[in-house]
């Protein structure tokens, strides 16, 4: 039940709060306020904006804002560069701030980045009255902290996860109430490579280990072979669907953490409706700030810490680029060097890039040197492990010449004998006398 003090007022009159060259930031994923999006695009429409900043990680559904028609009015500065920004990015009537994920509530905690309106969404207020966050903790719990003025819709369909994502209403001062499905994020069935890629990556998970890993075909594929594990645990900085039939299956437990034992740890999470449902009211699960998921520190405090991210290229020398095409951004650092680092420190940790071997097009993702423009994610000294669909290796403590051995014996074998004389080229001739590692 909504308490009696809490006065709603519409989309249109909250935004009003809003005004010309503010800072705004937006709830992530399938949390975005989109009932308020549109109310500040039409402010905008209307000629009373100018030089609006708007903050979010990744949103889940359209955003209006970066198109070039308000170019002027809102000035658009993602922390990572989802799909639905990336064509305004490119084209530059959007940008981008490369940060660390677990570095993005330091933006607004530190003024590195003022705050003026946080625009989240929350679950109706229980008899204590708390509201919850739902699926977005991430940074939002830091804008919240710092903004001048918090515009929160009130939503019964957003889960009432647990853990940091639980506020007080007196920390907001302005409500809508506005119900609507969550915006749901559904993959594909994985294809046979990342299937074979998911099987190398299983392989390398022990029972009791605690997984990290993102979003997509390849995790998915991960977790489709791990139903004979035991007491696995998860910490990690976002999961989907995957998980969910881990826990059904009592796999994964988190009996073996050393910290948030038994607790499935998240600071966002986007999937089906299923996933929504799963996190509601459900005390195995604590969205935590981002600040805390991501940090390596803490990360590394529990034991096996598997961590598995993947790359756009990787250099002969170890380097992986995960966030550009040549000089064209097409996502983001995002947590993967949080996540590398921390389960490198991780006592019996193992830090994996997964990644196929070649692009839907064929080109080789391994090579000799990145892509001029290319953005080094993950440095030479801080790889690990690398999984192609043609087996693992790991070039930890390997020197450059074992490494690129190494690198070319996953490698797709119409590319295998280029990398080779690209190597030899580099190296020079004692390449050749190399004794595989």
């Amino acid at each position: 039940m909504i308490p009696q003090h809490i006065q709603f007022v519409s989309a249109d009159e909250a935004v009003k709060v809003v005004k010309s060259g503010d800072h705004v930031h937006l709830s992530s994923v399938a949390c975005a306020p989109k009932v308020l999006i549109d109310a500040l695009c039409r402010r905008g429409d209307a000629g009373e904006l100018r030089n609006v900043y708007i903050y979010h990680l990744h949103t889940e559904g359209s955003a209006p804002y970066t198109e070039p028609r308000y170019e002027g009015i809102f000035q658009h500065h993602a922390f990572f560069v989802g799909a639905n920004v990336r064509r305004a990015v490119q084209a530059g009537y959007a940008d981008y701030i490369p940060v660390f994920l677990g570095e993005t509530q330091k933006l607004y905690r530190s003024g590195t980045l003022p705050c003026d309106v946080a625009m989240i969404q929350v679950s109706p207020p229980d008899k204590h009255g708390y509201v919850s966050l739902g699926a977005s903790v991430d940074a939002t719990l830091a804008a919240i902290e710092c903004a001048g003025h918090v515009i929160a819709v009130v939503n019964r369909h957003l889960p009432r996860a647990h853990g940091d994502a639980m506020i007080h209403i007196n920390r907001i001062d302005i409500f809508v109430e506005h119900d609507a499905l969550l915006e749901p994020a559904l993959f594909v069935e994985p294809t046979p490579v990342e299937y074979a890629i998911g099987k190398s990556c299983a392989a390398l998970i022990e029972d009791g280990a605690t997984l990290q890993m993102g979003i997509g075909s390849i995790p998915n594929a991960v977790l489709s072979q791990l139903v004979n594990h035991k007491n696995l645990g998860i910490h990690t900085e976002m999961f989907a669907d995957g998980v969910l039939d881990l826990v059904k299956r009592g796999v994964v437990t988190g009996a073996k953490k050393i910290i948030d034992k038994r607790k499935i740890v998240s600071t966002f999470l986007m999937g089906s409706q299923e996933v929504y449902d799963f996190i509601d009211d459900n005390p195995m699960v604590a969205m935590m700030d981002v600040g805390y998921t991501n940090d390596p520190y803490i990360i590394a405090k529990n034991h096996r810490v598997t961590a598995i991210n993947s790359a756009i290229q990787i250099d002969l020398t170890g380097q992986v680029c995960a966030d550009s095409l040549g000089t064209t951004f097409y996502s983001g650092v995002g947590g993967q060097i949080d996540f590398i680092y921390g389960a490198s420190l991780s006592q019996g940790g193992k830090a994996i890039i997964a990644m196929s071997s070649v692009t839907n097009k064929g080109v080789s993702k391994i090579v000799p040197i990145l892509t001029p423009g290319a953005g080094v994610v993950t440095t030479r000294s801080h790889i690990h492990w690398v999984v192609t669909e043609f087996g693992a290796v790991n070039l930890y403590g390997k020197s450059l010449q074992e490494r690129a051995k190494l690198l070319i014996s996953i490698t797709h074998p119409n590319h295998q004998e280029t990398l080779e004389k690209a190597a030899f080229e580099r190296f020079g001739p004692h390449f050749l006398y190399v004794a595989n590692p």
